[in-house]
């Protein structure tokens, strides 16, 4: 009989699985990679969600509640005789006790994967090289292929994966404490960087730190347009050769904290030096978005907003 699932759901606060199937790739231990595949009438999460079961491992959440546990049941016993299986739930289902509040139907696909998986070995492999992929799965045959590669076989469900988002944050001050705090509590891989700062980092879980230059850090840290760069270090000088390092590059986003009407001066040294206008026009000045708050979580809640809106409302990932 399986462990039931803990009563508080921190489980659920990982939204990427990848972490969790390489947990249990790593611990080589069978897994279930459960995928909601369709949605009826506005379910609380979009279809692709996913969640992992496995030995001591369980990350995701489908419904806030409602029906993680029987999935949960269902997931075990798919360890247990490998067949892959659909579980419909809310409208068509076949558990009328099982009810969702918001009054959806939602279908969810379980497949058990073996650690020494290839597909799984070249999604975690895409992972760690920052490559987009798509998996397809009937639950017996699985692949993971470039994006650009042929659409999948009658049956078969269709997941992409983004490489992780990242935010690398310059700065020194409370402010730029909290945008970096906050950016890795929310599941992006963030770095902060205080040129010459102190030599131990912040007392900051999760949280990289490093203390070289602007062009040298970003240089190291390494950018795509899944990146997001936020430039707040009350410092003109240090504002300007982040900035010098940041329009450049890859990055999807670029914001700068300071007031609007300052702007103008700030980017005045590098269009003299001969930035492009569109280089210059990718700053997001103001940093954030406006809430009316200046404390510094005030800021940071604005500014992983921002980089969040911009990545589900016109993509991050564009380039």
């Amino acid at each position: 009989m399986r462990e039931p699932l803990p009563e508080w759901p921190m489980f659920g606060l990982a939204d990427d699985v990848r972490p969790a199937l390489r947990q249990a790739r790593d611990g080589g231990y069978p897994m279930i990679l459960a995928t909601l595949v369709r949605v009826d009438g506005g379910g609380p999460r979009p279809v692709g969600t996913q969640m992992v079961f496995a030995d001591g491992i369980v990350a995701g959440y489908f419904s806030g509640g409602c029906v993680e546990a029987d999935i949960a049941d269902h997931a075990y016993a798919c360890l247990e005789d490998g067949e892959p299986r659909s579980l419909v739930y809310g409208q068509g289902s076949p558990w009328p006790d099982i009810q969702l509040l918001c009054g959806a139907g939602i279908e969810i696909f379980l497949e058990r994967l073996a650690p020494d998986l290839p597909a799984l070995a070249a999604l975690l492999a895409a992972e760690t090289e920052r490559r987009p992929v798509v998996w397809l799965s009937d639950g017996l045959r699985q692949v993971c292929l470039d994006p650009s590669d042929p659409e999948p076989w009658a049956g078969a469900v269709r997941r992409h994966y983004d490489p992780p988002p990242k935010l690398v944050v310059f700065g020194s001050d409370p402010t730029a404490l909290a945008i970096a705090w906050l950016g890795a509590q929310s599941g992006l891989q963030t770095t902060f960087v205080r040129s010459k700062g102190p030599e131990l980092p912040p007392p900051v879980s999760g949280l990289a730190y490093r203390r070289d230059d602007p062009q040298s850090a970003l240089a190291a840290i390494g950018t795509d347009p899944w990146t997001a760069i936020a430039i707040a270090t009350h410092n003109l000088d240090t504002d300007r050769e982040a900035l010098a390092a940041a329009l450049p590059s890859a990055a999807g986003y670029v914001g700068l904290l300071g007031a609007r009407k300052r702007l103008a001066e700030r980017l005045a040294p590098l269009r003299a030096a001969g930035v492009p206008e569109v280089q210059l026009s990718r700053v997001r000045a103001p940093i954030g978005l406006d809430i009316g708050g200046k404390a510094p979580w005030e800021v940071a809640v604005s500014v992983i907003g921002e980089i969040m809106a911009l990545r589900y409302g016109r993509g991050l990932a564009e380039a």
